[in-house]
């Protein structure tokens, strides 16, 4: 199963969109949070990123998915090609998206699209 890493600057925000994403998707998808500083702070932790994907690594890929800024370079220097991919998504809807894909057996390349078709929901 691909693996999704959310990375925020906030430990909080990560942590309740994994919770969401989790919830909606089903709870055997491999979902981590890598929010904040390893002190508690605002801001992204490289060491913190890198845990989190180790953590739901299964072989068959991991998909980030940053919020923003330094979140994305942190990612950027993690990323290894068909390995490793980053998602240039909407923070939860991209989220929800790309569980919900892994939940059901979604290739990495799967589970990016389907995170990226998020980009197109619309609310009303």
């Amino acid at each position: 199963m691909v693996g999704v890493v959310l990375v925020s600057h906030s430990a909080g925000l990560a942590a309740e969109t994994a919770a969401l994403a989790r919830g909606i998707a089903g709870e055997p998808v491999p979902v981590a949070a890598a929010g904040g500083t390893a002190d508690g702070g605002l801001g992204t932790s490289f060491d913190l990123v890198e845990q989190a994907i180790r953590s739901v690594d299964r072989g068959d890929g991991v998909l980030i998915i940053p919020d923003l800024g330094s979140s994305v370079l942190t990612a950027r220097l993690l990323e290894e090609a068909g390995r490793v991919m980053i998602a240039d998504v909407p923070f939860v809807e991209g989220a929800v998206a790309a569980c919900v894909a892994a939940c059901v057996g979604g290739s990495l390349a799967e589970v990016l699209a389907a995170a990226e078709e998020a980009r197109t929901y619309r609310k009303l």
